[in-house]
């Protein structure tokens, strides 16, 4: 299983980005996906994540990014994506992406909920 993030750049504040995460060996509509943060000296904070079609496709998001972030799948392409909008100097971290079989809901910003990660995409937000 390989998980491949990316998209990430330098982006002005107010900008948007749109990350993607590619999957080879699983079929990700099958997973819960969810894309985590690390910004320099702090925790991997889990931001959004959405289950797999069978169990619903539920969206979650984290406060610091609820209403401009916006997770999303493309099951054609077996891809997932975060729409980054809005963007915020403390947005500037490495993002990756995700997943696993199936996670509890009051696990799902917990790293440790998670089997497969892939390599970071590191945005930065800055004038």
């Amino acid at each position: 299983v390989q998980l491949q993030a990316s998209g990430g750049g330098l982006v002005q504040p107010g900008g948007s980005l749109r990350l993607s995460c590619a999957a080879s060996g699983l079929t990700l509509d099958d997973y819960t996906v969810a894309w985590f943060r690390q910004a320099p000296g702090k925790e991997r904070e889990g931001i959004a994540c959405i289950s797999s079609s069978g169990s619903g496709g539920d969206t979650y998001y984290a406060d610091s990014v609820k209403g401009r972030f916006t997770i999303s799948r493309d099951n054609a392409k077996n891809m997932v994506y975060l729409q980054m909008d809005s963007l915020k100097p403390d947005d500037t971290a490495v993002y990756y992406c995700t997943t696993t079989p199936r996670v509890a809901y009051s696990a799902l910003a917990v790293p440790s909920s998670y089997a497969y990660w892939g390599q970071g995409t590191q945005v930065t937000v800055s004038s």
